[in-house]
């Protein structure tokens, strides 16, 4: 784990609950058009992250030998009022991963990353579906990605005002943010009305 500043950590621990609660990750990667950043849904495997998309994305065209990623996932947890504008702030929790990708061929492999993917979205709904069949499997490219080092930025709290701004007569505090589950909106294509099932009506991040 490498860190960076005041607001970094390098515990693996740490960096695996944020990477287990998160739910989007932008990796970068060198292409033929320059930088690229792409929103992806991932998992975590072990000690790797797994990610897909499709085989006719450009951008994952160039795997084949591995290719050199980052894999930042945020999680944002309020927005901080301070009595100085400059001191508004975010708390969140970070992480930004870095290894090599490969292209995952093993189909055992690929299978086991296509559970993560939907476990770790809604825990349960697997073993509740369908599984993907063999033209869904060769449409669709998993990248393997060892978290070989991370990097970890968290900051909590309430505002840092300097000395000088604490007599300003502002409001300050931290405006809470959560994701939150609505009711769940059932299909109308269903041919007939089921219960909910127990991991939606229960549904919640770790």
């Amino acid at each position: 784990m490498t860190r960076h500043d005041e607001r970094a950590s390098y515990d693996r621990d740490a960096a695996y609950s944020i990477i287990d609660e998160g739910m989007v990750a932008h990796v970068g990667f060198d292409s033929d058009a320059g930088p690229v950043v792409i929103p992806m849904t991932y998992a975590r495997l072990g000690d790797e992250i797994v990610l897909h998309g499709a085989v006719a994305s450009r951008w994952l065209s160039g795997f084949g030998a591995g290719k050199p990623v980052s894999v930042c996932i945020t999680l944002l947890d309020g927005l901080v009022l301070a009595q100085s504008a400059f001191s508004h702030s975010m708390n969140f929790r970070s992480v930004v991963c870095f290894g090599t990708a490969t292209v995952v061929d093993d189909n055992e492999r690929k299978q086991a990353a296509f559970k993560a993917f939907l476990d770790h979205l809604v825990p349960g709904r697997w073993d509740d579906t369908r599984q993907p069949d063999r033209k869904e499997v060769a449409a669709t490219v998993v990248l393997s990605v060892p978290i070989d080092e991370a990097s970890i930025k968290v900051r909590s709290g309430p505002p840092q005002d300097a000395a000088k701004d604490l007599q300003e007569g502002h409001w300050t505090g931290v405006i809470p943010l959560a994701l939150t589950p609505g009711e769940p909106v059932a299909d109308p294509l269903m041919e007939a009305v089921r219960e909910v099932p127990g991991y939606v009506r229960n549904y919640k991040r770790p």
